[in-house]
């Protein structure tokens, strides 16, 4: 518990200066789903059923490094419906709200990312990933 209390407060100060950041519980160590604006958009609303298009990068959570990033293991661009769980469910639950043009970093744990599944030799079983996302275009 009092781990978990500790993480919250060092997600909070990694998201001082941000424009919005939300936070749930979770059920891991790490335990925590974080979404922190970086930039707001101007552009139209993500929502369930919308196809977003977005540019990300990807790394494995480290509380040794800066905003949590530590090895960086994908970045790239790609289009999906948001809620058709075509994504990972951190990812999608993420990009919801968003507008054009805005800027997000998702803290996902495990539970809401791969869970004890390895998807590739960069992403271990039960890892707490970080994802910056911006997004490009809704149809």
């Amino acid at each position: 518990m009092k781990r978990a209390i500790l993480l919250m407060v060092v997600l909070a100060a990694a998201g001082c200066g941000s424009a919005n950041s939300t936070a749930a519980t979770g059920g891991t160590s790490v335990g925590v789903f974080t979404s922190t604006e970086l930039v707001v958009g101007t552009g139209a609303t993500a929502a369930g059923g919308s196809r977003a298009t977005v540019t990300y990068t990807g790394w494995l959570y480290d509380t040794g490094k800066a905003n949590g990033k530590g090895t960086q293991f994908d970045t790239g661009s790609f289009s999906f419906v948001v809620g058709a769980g075509t994504v990972v469910k951190g990812f999608d639950q993420g990009v919801v709200g968003m507008k054009v043009g805005g800027q997000r970093r998702l803290i996902i744990p495990p539970e809401l990312a791969y869970g004890a599944t390895s998807p590739s030799a960069n992403i271990p079983a039960n890892a707490t990933l970080v994802f910056e996302i911006t997004l490009t275009s809704i149809a």
